[in-house]
């Protein structure tokens, strides 16, 4: 591990862009694959968008997950998914969507599944959600998220030439789907807290962008000889020790909630995890990748001539 880090702080002069065609093609491929999954098999929504019941519940001893359900069986409640939860056998987490039941009958519910099972459970958490709440929460859910790429787009729009605005838009878009394509695959619960970690996926993804996009400009004024795909490798390289130590840390964040943070975290910990890795991805490969057919010592050159003062940094 020393060396790693001892490797990565050196300068650097690895070739990204030669593998530009190839990575593309990869690129092209994920996106398609996450939009046919997300088509095909949708998402698996928790009970904050699809209305339901959600229960949380812990024994002193090992719990047999198939005498459970047949004791809640007899309650003829659909869509009753058990699932267990942690390493000792011992917790267990009831699902039961109720799309079609206001919240007086989703209490009956739980009141008589508390009755079924007794008192030697510990009820460690209770939600309900009723589905006109989970319809509303669902549709706020989606006008945050666009908002917020609204806003992301505006801001790089106006701080960046439009190629490099259109490049970060397009990173962006590439980490968004290609996420939700891995939560669709996977079946995780989508749910407000996993819209959060894909919202906050995306600041990281720009984030990273920006940062590179700066220094490419900043190596634009200062070697106006060089061949811009040597400049854009020269650029990444730069701030690659940063990139790769900023990632690394957020990673270990995310993999100990993976790890330890429980079902609740799941999905959230899987894509702030997934995020570092395609924001630090698409960063290189895509947005900057996206800029090397374009002539940016003109644009350049054309935008300072509008502007006197030239990019304020």
């Amino acid at each position: 591990m020393i060396k790693i880090f001892s490797w990565v702080t050196k300068d650097t002069n690895f070739d990204f862009m030669k593998t530009k065609k190839i990575t593309f093609a990869v690129s092209t491929i994920m996106v398609l694959l996450s939009i046919i999954c997300i088509a095909v098999k949708g998402f698996n929504f928790g009970i904050d968008f699809s209305g339901g019941i959600l229960m949380e519940i812990k024994s002193p001893e090992k719990i047999n997950v198939e005498e459970l359900r047949s004791e809640l069986g007899v309650l003829d409640i659909d869509d009753l998914n058990l699932q267990a939860i942690g390493e000792e056998g011992n917790e267990i987490v009831i699902r039961a969507q109720a799309k079609d039941l206001d919240e007086k009958a989703q209490m009956g519910i739980i009141n008589k599944i508390k009755e079924t099972l007794g008192a030697k459970y510990e009820y460690r958490r209770i939600d309900l959600v009723g589905p006109q709440v989970g319809d509303e929460l669902k549709k706020d859910g989606i006008i945050a998220s666009v908002l917020a790429v609204l806003a992301i787009t505006v801001y790089v729009w106006f701080r960046f030439e439009w190629q490099f605005a259109l490049g970060t838009i397009i990173g962006l878009v590439h980490d968004i789907i290609v996420t939700c394509g891995l939560l669709s695959f996977f079946g995780l619960d989508f749910s407000l807290t996993t819209v959060a970690a894909v919202l906050t996926l995306a600041g990281y993804s720009v984030n990273d962008t920006v940062v590179t996009y700066d220094r490419i400009r900043e190596n634009l004024a200062k070697f106006k000889k060089m061949n811009q795909t040597d400049l854009l490798n020269k650029s990444l390289n730069d701030i690659l020790s940063r990139t790769f130590l900023t990632g690394l840390t957020t990673m270990f964040a995310a993999l100990a909630l993976l790890i330890w943070g429980g079902d609740t975290l799941r999905s959230f910990a899987f894509t702030i995890f997934w995020g570092v890795i395609v924001g630090t991805y698409s960063s290189i490969y895509v947005s900057t990748a996206f800029l090397t057919p374009f002539d940016l010592r003109a644009t350049q050159e054309a935008q300072n001539n509008v502007n006197p003062f030239g990019n304020v940094q």
